[in-house]
């Protein structure tokens, strides 16, 4: 796939947006132009009356703008908005975990407050190509694999299936005190135990990540939130994952609604991505920043995994 440099300034942002909208309005003032016309050709017959017609018109296009609001509108990440994240749990009944959970994420993870324990095994990934399809929810560029067929990862000798791939900037977990430019979020969920498992990745600056490369053209021209892109087979594992090394933990979604009992696997060794691929994920969303505030540890037990360390060894 041919690589397209993305916009490097943000007050280009609004207009990107603005052409994008355009577009898709002027498709549908085309597609009721022609219905206008044919229903034109029966009026003579039918009597029915323009004025109707226009009304017509105007509706949907009423009902698009509805439209075009929607998820973005819901919550927000700004902590100053009355929708930001310590406001969440309050702003639907659906979403009181996201104030009164006991188990949130993302917190704070260290090796060196961690439980050491090499009995959890080195994470096996089994991911293999499937058709995807690339969504902008407004808040998060989200690669999507339908029907389960882009393989799974096994935990506890149990199978999670992968649904999606997407990402937060900056970091929502941190390591050691450090936050990083990104963090990449593996969705997985098993439908007999009904339990999400989701394995966390995160990058800092250098050379460009090899799974954003492959979408880059993508998700520079779905930039308008709600849109959505057919990619045909693609292949998982494009994304790097050093399973040997890891963080484990019961958690939470990080977004609404902050859903508890999430099973979070967040590798201990941080992989690179390209400053502009960053601003590419950035400028595709209507808020620059997506990542929720760190939690509580509230006495979880967070462990840690290294197959070579004798800590671990004594550990299990």
């Amino acid at each position: 796939m041919i690589l397209v440099q993305p916009r490097t300034s943000k007050t280009l942002k609004p207009f990107s947006l603005f052409l994008s909208f355009s577009r898709s309005l002027s498709l549908l003032i085309f597609i009721l132009f022609l219905q206008i016309k044919e229903m034109e050709s029966l009026m003579k017959q039918t009597h029915i009356c323009m004025k109707t017609i226009y009304c017509f018109v105007l509706i949907s296009l009423l009902l698009l703008s509805v439209r075009v609001k929607s998820n973005s509108e819901e919550f927000s990440y700004d902590p100053c908005s009355e929708k930001g994240p310590k406001f969440w749990g309050e702003l639907n009944i659906e979403w009181a975990k996201c104030g009164n959970g006991n188990i949130q994420s993302p917190i704070a993870l260290s090796k060196w407050t961690a439980d050491w324990n090499r009995g959890l095994g080195c994470l096996i990934r089994n991911h293999k190509p499937a058709n995807a399809i690339l969504r902008n929810d407004g808040h998060e560029i989200i690669v999507d694999w339908k029907g389960n067929n882009a393989g799974s990862i096994k935990i506890n000798n149990v199978d999670f299936q992968l649904q999606n791939y997407h990402w937060h900037h900056p970091s929502e977990h941190t390591q050691d005190g450090k936050t990083y430019p990104l963090e990449l979020h593996m969705v997985h969920f098993n439908n007999v135990t009904q339990k999400i498992a989701v394995v966390g990745v995160l990058f800092e600056y250098g050379p460009r990540d090899p799974f954003i490369s492959m979408i880059e053209r993508d998700i520079k021209y779905l930039n308008i939130e709600g849109g959505e892109e057919f990619l045909g087979k693609v292949d998982p594992r494009v994304a790097r994952l050093d399973g040997r090394k890891y963080f484990r933990y019961i958690g939470s979604l990080t977004t609404p609604p902050c859903t508890e009992g999430v099973i979070w696997t967040v590798m201990e060794k941080v992989q690179t991505v390209a400053p502009y691929q960053v601003e590419l994920l950035k400028q595709a969303l209507v808020e620059e920043k997506n990542a929720r505030p760190l939690q509580k540890i509230n006495g979880r037990n967070v462990f840690y995994f290294d197959p070579f360390s004798w800590q671990s060894v004594a550990a299990e």
